[in-house]
């Protein structure tokens, strides 16, 4: 019985750390629009709005700590904590 309760408890502290799992992003966006982009984040599809000049963070919710974010300069993946520029509706990570 001891065994299972041990089990039982590994496996939801287990599975918890994936359901806080975000990416939070700190960007700067240096075009005068606002960029809405696709997402994917585990396997799921998001949009993201990265409002007109400013800086600013965001936070993706997923299962994970890496993300894809489309953009029509190509699909750039994007790591939690990490510092992008927006620049001409691409993205580059400083």
């Amino acid at each position: 019985m001891k065994k299972k309760i041990i089990l039982l408890c590994s496996a939801l502290l287990f599975s918890a750390a994936f359901l806080d799992a975000a990416v939070t992003i700190r960007y700067y966006n240096k075009d005068s629009n606002t960029h809405v982009m696709k997402v994917k984040i585990s396997g799921s599809s998001k949009t993201v709005e990265f409002g007109s000049s400013r800086t600013s963070t965001v936070t993706i919710q997923g299962g994970d700590n890496t993300c894809v974010i489309e953009t029509s300069c190509g699909n750039v993946t994007v790591k939690d904590g990490a510092n992008i520029e927006i620049k001409n509706g691409c993205i580059k990570i400083n």
